[in-house]
């Protein structure tokens, strides 16, 4: 019995020492990539800007309402750049440190779920920065007039725009979240199509919600996306019902 515990513990210590290990791992890259990132902070803050500053008149600029708030705001900017950056790098440190306690047919699910997950996202970031973005800020600058200018703070800014993009960058794991769910036995494709028409109302709702602009249009721009990762999501939850299927099968065969 003894024994037994101190493996256990010696085991336990091992997690430790290799959590430790991945982590560090983890945050030198970050610390890297943070360094790297505020080398280029004038180039990343022009892309981050450019939505906004084609829609606002040519004579227009950002502004900081802090004597500190600039170089605050410059490594808000460097830090979240990074982390996009060295996402890869993290992602593998966590699979490196979950890898021994998976079972052989589940490992084979996480390059495919770490690469469609990323590619998720980052789609979901380019769309929004590209297709809803522009118009939704056109909608807001138009109020701009004689008796009107815009003074808009550059903080103020990046965190609207890091909430919208993680908004739609998110919003786009859906079809990542049904197969999870799907192989959990809580969804299936049957219940995905029978809800088709609370979900387009559900989308529309959210696309109301994340949308920083009220104009239809926006709204429309991101809904269609979803709706068409709902139809994606329902193919996917037949598919992992029938993986479920076939893993039952052959572990039932084993058994006799």
């Amino acid at each position: 019995m003894m024994e037994t515990n101190d493996d256990l513990k010696m085991s336990l210590t091992e997690h430790l020492i290799e959590l430790r290990k991945r982590l560090t791992n983890a945050l030198i890259a970050l610390g890297v990539g943070f360094l790297v990132c505020y080398y280029f902070k004038d180039w990343l803050f022009a892309v981050i800007t450019r939505p906004l500053t084609d829609a606002l008149p040519k004579s227009s600029y950002l502004i900081y309402t802090g004597l500190t708030q600039a170089f605050f705001t410059y490594m808000k900017v460097a830090f979240f750049s990074s982390l996009i950056l060295t996402s890869p790098f993290i992602f593998y440190q966590v699979w490196k440190f979950i890898s021994p306690a998976l079972l052989p047919e589940e490992k084979k699910y996480v390059v495919p779920f770490v690469l469609s997950s990323t590619l998720l996202f980052l789609g979901g970031v380019l769309f929004g920065y590209f297709v809803v973005l522009p118009p939704a800020f056109e909608f807001f600058v138009s109020f701009n007039n004689t008796y009107l200018r815009a003074m808009i703070s550059f903080n103020e800014y990046l965190s609207l725009f890091i909430k919208f993009l993680l908004g739609f960058g998110l919003s786009f794991q859906l079809p990542i979240l049904i197969f999870f769910l799907a192989k959990l036995g809580i969804v299936n494709d049957k219940i995905l199509t029978k809800n088709r028409k609370y979900a387009i109302l559900l989308m529309f709702v959210a696309a109301a919600i994340l949308t920083p602009s009220p104009d239809a249009l926006s709204q429309v721009l991101m809904a269609i996306p979803l709706l068409f990762l709902y139809e994606i999501s329902i193919f996917v939850a037949k598919f992992a019902a029938r993986k479920k299927a076939a893993t039952g099968d052959h572990d039932d065969s084993e058994a006799t």
